[in-house]
């Protein structure tokens, strides 16, 4: 599942609406909700999440949140490491290699070197 689809299934059931109903109020088929949902399909395009953000009515902050997710949400990523050094290309790799076999508890540690690595240097303890 990718974050997107965990998204638009959590709200549509809270509002208890089926995926049927919505993908005929979308005008797209069951399939391709369930597809989105389930992460076998990968992001949406912006037509399609205003259509969904109005289609739930949701507010302004929960419209960006849902498209901030789309926008992380292709479950399957390419990673361009051309022109970088080797070791950038060996770790993407090695990533790509071995992600199915990270514990969560590991993912949620990568995130948190990776949200911190972002951060301009100044602000870093």
């Amino acid at each position: 599942m990718t974050p997107f689809g965990e998204a638009v299934r959590r709200i549509r059931r809270e509002r208890g609406i089926t995926q049927k109903e919505m993908a005929k109020a979308l005008n797209v088929s069951p399939a391709y909700l369930s597809a989105l949902e389930s992460g076998k399909r990968g992001k949406p395009g912006f037509d399609f999440l205003q259509r969904v953000a109005g289609y739930l009515n949701i507010i302004w902050d929960e419209a960006d949140d849902l498209f901030r997710v789309a926008a992380i949400s292709h479950p399957r990523v390419v990673v361009d490491t051309s022109g970088l050094p080797p070791d950038y290309t060996a770790f993407a790799n090695r990533l790509a290699g071995e992600i199915r076999t990270l514990h969560p508890q590991t993912i949620r540690e990568l995130s948190a070197v990776l949200a911190n690595a972002a951060k301009p240097r100044e602000k870093r303890p």
